[in-house]
């Protein structure tokens, strides 16, 4: 963490801010709260592929046992194979 910036949980880590937070409500601390001037640019966008559902069953599980999301394991997976031109034929 930035010893820089400010904060309102006072915490040390990550998850120190989290526990914090999962405590406590915004609407507790908008006083101590600024406006704040950003510009996004966000160039994403989302692409789907038919999976057959039982393949689809087969991720859920595998993710959840990694602790990730499905659509983060098979972009880790498609990465891994595409990436390196090591495409099934």
């Amino acid at each position: 963490m930035d010893k820089n910036k400010t904060s309102i949980s006072g915490a040390s880590s990550y998850r120190e801010i989290g526990e914090f937070w999962d405590e406590h409500d915004l609407s507790e601390y908008w006083d101590q709260t600024r406006d704040v001037q950003m510009d996004i640019d966000i160039h994403s966008s989302t692409v789907y592929f038919p999976v057959e559902k039982s393949l689809a069953e087969k991720l859920r599980t595998e993710a959840e046992n990694r602790g990730v999301s499905p659509e983060t394991l098979l972009n880790k997976w498609v990465q891994e194979h595409v990436g390196n031109g090591s495409v099934p034929k």
